[in-house]
């Protein structure tokens, strides 16, 4: 079985449509036709029902799939691990995070690992957690770093660190002076906020409505990124409940101010997520053991 068909059988799978495996492949519409035929003939079953224009995978293709993935999986990270060999060089090790891991805690991570193990090299993805989750799934990256929890069942997943949440207030806000507020003193200010389907959002509303204040929150704005609630915060926009490791640097400066709430802790779980895999790469044990060893430095 020759792995180029393979892999181009696994191509019109995850991408539906031969003409766009074509292009994208930079080969003609006939070349990738002939790959599956030849296939179907190796295998003795149809892989794909025809209608005109469009292509669906038939139930003997949904289940070659899973092999033919990994098969071409192994086969490249056998050549990466040759390739390595001789050429004296570790694996690169391709990392994806969601965005406050990627953006605030992984630079100073990668840094430290790197140090510590020069011969690895990296590669990283930031994006939100289903689009980090996606790249797992189709191997564009080997670990996954996400803040929001995950359900599949063919990954390893297991916390390795907790991120607190925090109100931050304009350094010369009208509560500067005090040790704490209450929750519901929140229904006072103009409280900025992530857009709706973000997971800090989620987690915040949650405590909201477990303390009965969220019918209470009238005076809001959306923002579209973590760092624009605190640019928000610092210009005296309004108040912000933030991840902590998104805003150490404005707190050391004074740019900003850490307000605690009377009796609320907020916080998530950071995640490791790996696919589950008989020959997993070295990088991937070590930098997984590293983080989990530095989780009380987070």
């Amino acid at each position: 079985m020759n792995i180029d068909n393979l892999e181009m059988f696994c191509k019109v799978i995850e991408q539906g449509s031969i003409s766009q495996v074509a292009r994208s492949s930079y080969v003609t519409q006939p070349a990738v036709t002939s790959k599956i035929r030849q296939m179907e003939n190796h295998y003795g079953v149809a892989l794909f029902d025809r209608d005109g224009s469009t292509i669906r995978v038939t139930n003997a293709g949904s289940k070659l799939y899973p092999y033919a993935k990994e098969i071409v999986e192994y086969y490249k990270r056998s050549q990466e691990v040759m390739g390595n060999i001789s050429n004296d060089k570790e694996e690169t090790l391709h990392v994806g995070a969601s965005l406050t891991i990627g953006e605030y805690l992984l630079p100073k991570v990668l840094g430290k690992f790197q140090k510590k193990y020069r011969n690895i090299e990296f590669s990283l993805a930031i994006g939100n957690t289903p689009t980090i989750i996606s790249k797992l799934e189709s191997s564009e990256i080997d670990i996954a770093l996400v803040e929001g929890k995950v359900m599949h069942k063919d990954f390893h997943i297991e916390k390795f660190a907790k991120d607190e949440l925090i109100l931050i207030i304009p350094k010369n806000h009208r509560w500067k002076n005090q040790e704490r507020i209450n929750i519901e003193d929140l229904t006072e200010e103009r409280l900025l906020l992530r857009e709706k389907d973000a997971g800090a959002r989620k987690i915040i509303e949650s405590v909201f409505a477990e303390n009965n204040v969220l019918e209470e929150i009238r005076h809001y704005l959306e923002l579209g990124s973590t760092q624009a609630i605190i640019s928000g915060v610092e210009s005296g926009l309004g108040v912000g409940i933030i991840p902590k490791l998104s805003v150490a640097h404005e707190l050391e400066l004074g740019a900003v101010t850490h307000m605690p709430i009377s009796n609320i802790t907020i916080s998530r779980d950071l995640w490791i997520v790996k696919r589950t895999t008989r020959f997993p790469k070295n990088s991937i044990n070590l930098f997984t053991q590293f983080l989990k060893d530095r989780k009380s430095n987070f």
